[in-house]
């Protein structure tokens, strides 16, 4: 099993592959975990590791990750865990895909790091659109599961971290509105279409951004097969930038 440890928690991760690498960022909301690829309308680690380097994680406190929790703690904690996974690996730049909250896992990488990245996928970013309270729901399960498993672990934190995470005004939760119509990275958006991955926000990534490579169809028949042609031809692209 590989684990990657630094400041207080154990990272989860696996290799797949060999090529340019991409870091792979799993659905699931807060229990993002390399397992919740095999309920993805298509699975990245099985199409891209004939060509690539995949490197796919557990997120902190989901699938096989362990890590403390303050209420300080936000999009930046989990950010650093990626970003420190990389250094480990000693992968300098890399592409990212993200489904799900690996959209604004995404969107701070960007803000952080942008020099390291080469391009991104972002499959039907989570957003806000008049469903805050389902997110709030979505955390407080996974934190109910979290304080069984660490005794230790306050409400406090809990609260510092719900909130740091989903709430304020932001659209996309982790960077400021107008973030993305700065970055000059390639990016590729697989259109949302149900109330976690409202398409209003996969619109609202694409058109920031400018000259994103938008998809809207790709979870079914003809349709997915065309998307993921057009997901490996894009990371093809960009894999020497």
């Amino acid at each position: 099993m590989s684990i990657f440890k630094k400041d207080g928690a154990s990272i989860y991760y696996e290799e797949a592959g060999e090529g340019p690498a991409i870091l792979l960022i799993a659905p699931g909301g807060m229990r993002s975990s390399i397992q919740a690829w095999s309920a993805a309308p298509w699975n990245p680690i099985d199409e891209l590791k004939g060509s690539f380097r995949v490197v796919a994680m557990d997120q902190r406190n989901a699938g096989r990750s362990e890590g403390s929790i303050d209420s300080e703690d936000g999009w930046h904690t989990y950010v650093e865990d990626q970003l420190g996974l990389m250094d480990y690996l000693e992968i300098e730049r890399f592409m990212v895909a993200g489904m799900c909250i690996g959209g604004p896992y995404i969107f701070k990488l960007l803000e952080t790091a942008e020099a390291r990245i080469k391009a991104c996928v972002v499959f039907q970013t989570i957003g806000r659109d008049d469903n805050r309270e389902e997110f709030y729901s979505m955390f407080d399960n996974w934190a109910n599961d979290v304080k069984t498993d660490q005794e230790i672990v306050s409400d406090e934190a809990l609260r510092g971290l719900r909130e740091n995470m989903f709430g304020g005004e932001r659209i996309l939760f982790s960077v400021d509105d107008e973030f993305l119509r700065n970055t000059r990275v390639p990016m590729c958006v697989l259109m949302g279409n149900d109330v976690y991955h409202p398409e209003s926000a996969s619109r609202f990534v694409a058109d920031r951004v400018g000259k994103a490579l938008f998809i809207e169809d790709w979870k079914e028949g003809i349709e997915k097969e065309k998307a993921k042609t057009e997901v490996i031809d894009f990371l093809f692209d960009h894999s020497s930038n």
